[in-house]
């Protein structure tokens, strides 16, 4: 089967014709020849590596009530991505080869896009003993990063060891950097608004003094660090001086903390309940430079599926998380790219190239080239809507952005060379 895109933008540039050729780009000009291929009028829309998330919750096995590698995958696909990192706080735990192995097959079933597992830091994410990181490596699913995500390793023993462990095979561990002491009893982001609604505040130094004694064991062991969900100004500074030193240092951002603030929780709707907290404008736009100086490496969605009524309840009882696969890039349309921030080859840097060589993935996050893999995605940037999740392929609807107007709409997605996403539509 061949494909030819004819009249893309490719990352933002001049219009030109890509044709695909079983599961590569067979190549890249203009005009050219259509003979015995389908034909896509992308008339000046906008060609991305198909895009790579670092941050992905598709909580199966144990909570397929919430999302399904299937249905997860699906929206990983509508959102325009083709592969995505599974992350470890499934029931059981992602800790054994045994249970990443499962999560791989289940990704390759799938068909919609692959499937990276997350393997578990510390055995059941106790962050007591480390989990079986070599046995995980060496699975036939090749773990590469490593996170108890949900769950700081706040040990800066546990934490040394890992950090010396995966460096034997070019892992990373990624933290998810929350002091559980200082965050007893936290609601949402400690600041002017927490005083005045009476909910527990969580400091931002709770997530700025992890990152900061992180930085200096990665350093000290001469290991890869990466930093999950930056959300404060000060994380930020602390991650800008890690590298200014060239220590092995990556970060993230997700889309909700580049463009929503603290504010929204006067209304007490748990849809705006997340871990990290919303936190506040100036944090907002710190992210935004940071992301678009490089000094943050990249977005990852923490896509994080909820039942109803896991929502649908008061806040203090409210699990935490949002979905956000099928939204990300309109958000980082409508936060960078439409405020003059980011060029759309800024966004192929931060949503595509970038998490695949943080994950060392293997056949994305590759150039839109002759002889590339067919990893695609096709955006109309033109187009406007609100957001409706009744749409979603996800299970879960808990998005904090139903009827907002955002920008920017993928129209295809290609995992090597087959479509996923056609015209809008999961094939």
């Amino acid at each position: 089967m061949k494909t030819l895109i004819r009249g893309a933008q490719i990352l933002g540039g001049e219009p030109q014709d890509v044709l695909i050729d079983g599961e590569t780009v067979a190549a890249v000009g203009t005009g050219l020849d259509a003979a015995g291929a389908q034909v896509i009028e992308a008339d000046g829309k906008i060609l991305l590596p198909g895009l790579v998330d670092l941050h992905t919750h598709l909580r199966e096995p144990g909570r397929e009530d919430s999302e399904t590698v299937l249905t997860g995958t699906r929206a990983a696909a509508a959102g325009g991505y083709t592969a995505v990192h599974a992350m470890a706080n499934t029931f059981p735990v992602a800790d054994t080869a045994g249970v990443v192995e499962q999560v791989w097959r289940l990704g390759k079933e799938s068909g919609y896009c692959d499937v990276q597992p997350v393997g578990a830091v510390t055995v059941g994410l106790e962050g007591k003993k480390l989990a079986e990181l070599g046995a995980m490596h060496d699975s036939a699913a090749g773990v590469r990063v490593f996170s108890d995500d949900g769950k700081c390793v706040d040990d800066a023993v546990i934490m040394r060891r890992a950090l010396e462990y995966v460096k034997a095979f070019d892992g990373v561990v990624a933290q998810h950097a929350q002091e559980p002491r200082l965050t007893e009893g936290a609601q949402m982001n400690e600041g002017v608004v927490s005083a005045e609604l009476g909910l527990g505040g969580w400091p931002a130094v709770a997530e700025e003094s992890i990152i900061a004694r992180d930085v200096l064991l990665a350093a000290h062991v001469g290991s890869r660090l990466h930093v999950c969900h930056l959300s404060t100004a000060g994380s930020v500074e602390i991650v800008r001086w890690a590298k200014s030193k060239g220590w092995h240092v990556t970060a993230e951002v997700t889309p909700h903390h580049l463009l929503l603030t603290d504010e929204l929780v006067r209304s007490y709707n748990p849809v705006y309940k997340v871990n990290p907290p919303l936190r506040t404008e100036a944090d907002v736009m710190a992210l935004r430079a940071a992301l678009a100086d490089g000094t943050i490496d990249c977005v990852a969605t923490d896509h994080a599926p909820h039942p109803h009524e896991d929502k649908d309840c008061e806040w203090g009882a409210a699990a935490m998380g949002m979905v956000g696969l099928e939204t990300a890039l309109s958000v980082v349309q409508h936060t960078m790219v439409d405020t003059g921030l980011l060029d759309w080859a800024g966004v192929a840097d931060r949503m595509s190239f970038a998490p695949a060589r943080i994950g060392r993935l293997a056949g994305h996050g590759r150039p839109v080239a002759p002889g590339e893999p067919a990893n695609l995605t096709l955006v109309d940037s033109a187009y406007r809507g609100p957001v409706d999740p009744a749409g979603f392929a996800s299970r879960s609807r808990n998005t904090p952005y139903e009827g907002r107007e955002l920008p920017g709409r993928v129209t295809h997605t290609f995992l090597r060379g087959r479509a996923t996403v056609v015209d809008g539509k999961l094939t």
